[in-house]
């Protein structure tokens, strides 16, 4: 009988989650081939805990690391420790990580020192600058030196591997799995009429008097380390100003639970008519209402891949972005955290209807939900 190679899928965060939920869905499909397992880490917990349900994902491991407080030193030592006795138990032929978070390099380190090979999805994006996002660029540049297969979403990625020395027979250009999770979504909620019903009372309840099919809604979210002290601030005094600027639009802001967001959010921007603070949402009803927006700004990788999906128009509160075809094919514009700047793009994308159709109608760089089926046929290819 001929032995099932063994996979363990690794994750912590719930951006992971949701791009990593459709790879292990799909590897459900393939149970003669492999026998495959998933570890989380828990560097998120609650958040985490909503994509797993939402997905039906049952962990075999759970590290349920989150701490309150913690630093990145913290992170990465407990995750480093505590995934030694994964590895011991479960002996994986191979350990798929994805994207830029501590982690996937955590992970990846514990796996080169057991000499176990990973897979590396969402590989090969850069921004040159190792302080920009901060510490996710270097995470995802040592992860890449320690990976022995890089699952890269473009041939722009590719092309960074390559750059890196990354031998050409270890790459392999999938498209971009948060685009095969957004359509994993977006069925499960088209097919469930008792779960359509659902998010539209939870979109009440949090949003009273605001109507998702007729209002003007600006939906923002923002949780970056770099961006935190002056960058939110600035932020917020620019979202203050276009609130009183445009008195129909309503300003959506799911306040991300992190103390140095929450702060400066909560202090510069609540009481103001048109501005909506909310608890963060889960996947589903973020999502729906991601699809009910005019236009989004924010600092999130996921939503640069996942927003042009639903044509809508991203300004990226940042000032480089790793995910330059989008910039390339018009779906998202740079405005880092200039008030000014932030400022005249969202006014240009509200006043100019045709400014807003054309980024609206830009094509989706990232791929076309068939992302996880390329990753496996290549597993299969290499048994």
């Amino acid at each position: 009988m001929k032995l099932k190679k063994k996979i363990l899928i690794v994750f912590g965060t719930r951006p992971e989650a949701i791009k990593m939920a459709p790879l292990v869905k799909a590897f459900e499909n393939y149970q003669s081939d492999f026998d495959t397992k998933v570890c989380v880490t828990a560097q998120h917990r609650e958040m985490l805990d909503q994509v797993l349900d939402i997905f039906e994902i049952h962990p075999a491991y759970d590290l349920d690391l989150m701490k309150k407080n913690q630093d990145l030193y913290d992170v990465t030592s407990n995750i480093l420790l505590s995934f030694k006795e994964v590895l011991d138990d479960f002996s994986p032929d191979l350990v798929l990580v994805h994207g830029d978070t501590t982690t996937t390099f955590s992970v990846s380190l514990s796996c080169y020192y057991k000499k176990i090979a990973v897979g590396h999805v969402e590989a090969g994006l850069r921004t040159g600058n190792i302080y920009s996002p901060w510490p996710e660029e270097v995470n995802r540049k040592l992860t890449g030196v320690i990976a022995n297969y890089h699952f890269a979403p473009t041939e722009k990625s590719k092309e960074n591997l390559l750059k890196e020395n990354v031998h050409s027979d270890q790459i392999v250009v999938t498209g971009n799995t948060v685009v095969d999770a957004l359509f994993l979504a977006l069925n499960k909620i088209e097919q469930n009429n008792s779960l359509k019903q659902r998010l539209a009372l939870e979109t009440e309840t949090v949003l009273p008097n605001v109507n998702l099919e007729k209002d003007k809604i600006v939906l923002i979210t923002g949780h970056r380390r770099e961006n935190f002290g002056e960058g939110f601030r600035n932020i917020c005094a620019a979202i203050k100003e276009l609130a009183n600027k445009f008195k129909e639009t309503t300003f959506v802001y799911p306040v991300h639970l992190n103390p140095n967001v929450k702060g400066p959010v909560n202090e510069l921007l609540t009481g103001i008519s048109n501005v909506r603070l909310i608890a963060p949402l889960g996947y589903l009803s973020f999502i729906h209402l991601m699809s009910k927006s005019y236009l989004i700004l924010t600092d999130s990788g996921g939503i640069q891949e996942e927003a042009p999906s639903l044509g809508k128009p991203v300004l990226v509160m940042r000032d480089t972005t790793e995910r330059p075809e989008a910039v390339t094919a018009g779906t998202v514009k740079l405005v880092g955290t200039d008030k000014n700047l932030i400022i005249s793009e969202v006014s240009k994308l509200i006043e100019d209807s045709a400014y807003h159709e054309q980024m609206s109608e830009a094509v989706n760089p990232y791929g076309d939900g068939k992302a996880c089926k390329r990753i496996i046929a290549h597993l299969k290819r290499d048994k």
